[in-house]
């Protein structure tokens, strides 16, 4: 079964409604279909993957604020930052944020709290695809690295207090900050990507939990006029080059690809629906965030969608790599040789 998209309907006011309760709404009905769909792929031709945990009760924030006081004096030393340190900004495609991993230097319970964690800031629907994602790609939880960045406060404090827990692997930079830092979704800037079986994926990248986000793009293209896909359709991809590579620009001008405000209402619905497909793998929290930055921004009519030749895996017109950009966020999707994504998204460049 593939992945189905629904269009979102207009709110009130006419435009595409990217309210967080209309993307659920739209798309809650395709989750299910879309991680069975997503989820199948051939037993011998992938690794042994264990069972994902189950999804935590406690919030994320919680989960950090338990870990941080149970870390000993060597391990606060390894692994804690003062919140302002540059590093706590870094984004990578495949890095760890310290030396030791957290096999190395965390016990038992404490790795869970780690792996709960993870869990906790992706949705529940799609978490378990989003934990096969990363045992694929690095085949052991425990190769992981993090890193917390200021001090969360105690249970039952009313102390003000900034932190941010970020965790890092082979296609992961994951933030939970507990709205630690202002002005930015999911607490700066992520990546996330998946080679599933190999590492030169196929045109139709079988097994790879993010694809069904550049199916969904296609539609958009596909609903495109001839004369717009000539606007939205760029020779080169921007390329990858660490956090530069969701360095934001502040402006609508020089934007790659065709404005979104130049697209009828059927066409920014396709759009609309994209950005909930892109949304789809994290906690109502940060989509939440994610989509009231978009708006303060001006909303999808300030951004540009963009579709890249260069790097058309089988030569078959179906755009492996694609992005939608806007004066404060960037949303790059590097679909070859295999998937590769870049997300920054803030009220202000």
């Amino acid at each position: 079964m593939q992945h189905q998209p629904q269009n979102p309907q207009n709110g009130p006011d006419g435009k595409p409604d990217l309210s967080r309760r209309r993307f659920v709404k739209t798309t809650a009905a395709g989750v299910a279909a879309s991680a069975a769909g997503i989820g199948a792929w051939s037993a011998l031709d992938s690794p042994i993957v264990t069972a994902a945990p189950k999804y935590p009760k406690k919030a994320g924030e919680t989960l950090c604020q338990q870990l941080y006081y149970s870390f000993n004096e060597e391990q606060r030393r390894k692994l804690c930052f003062d919140f302002n340190h540059p590093l706590r900004s870094r984004v990578e495609n495949n890095w760890h944020i310290v030396k030791p991993r957290i096999k190395q230097i965390l016990n038992a319970d404490q790795q869970d709290l780690v792996k709960q964690i993870f869990m906790s800031i992706h949705s529940e629907q799609y978490a378990s695809e989003v934990y096969r994602q990363f045992m694929e790609d690095n085949r052991d939880f425990g190769t992981s690295a993090v890193a917390m960045f200021g001090k969360p406060a105690k249970a039952g404090s009313k102390e003000k207090s900034k932190f941010e827990f970020v965790f890092t692997g082979r296609h992961t930079t994951r933030r939970c900050d507990g709205d630690s830092v202002e002005g930015a979704a999911f607490g700066g800037p992520i990546f996330y990507g998946h080679a599933s079986k190999s590492f030169n994926e196929g045109p139709k990248h079988e097994g790879n939990v993010y694809w069904f986000q550049a199916e969904s793009a296609n539609k958009v293209y596909a609903a495109l006029s001839g004369k717009q896909q000539k606007i939205a359709l760029r020779p080169r991809d921007r390329g990858e080059s660490g956090t530069k590579t969701v360095k934001l620009k502040g402006t609508t001008k020089g934007l790659e690809g065709i404005p979104v405000s130049d697209l009828s209402k059927d066409q920014k619905k396709l759009v609309t629906k994209t950005l909930a497909d892109l949304l789809m793998p994290f906690r109502k929290k940060d989509a939440d965030e994610a989509i009231k930055l978009i708006e303060k921004a001006g909303g999808i009519d300030k951004c540009h969608m963009a579709f890249f030749k260069n790097r058309d895996i089988g030569k078959d017109g179906v755009w492996d790599v694609w992005q939608i950009e806007g004066p404060s966020m960037v949303w790059y999707f590097r679909g070859s040789p295999h998937v590769h994504t870049w997300v920054n998204i803030r009220d202000k460049a």
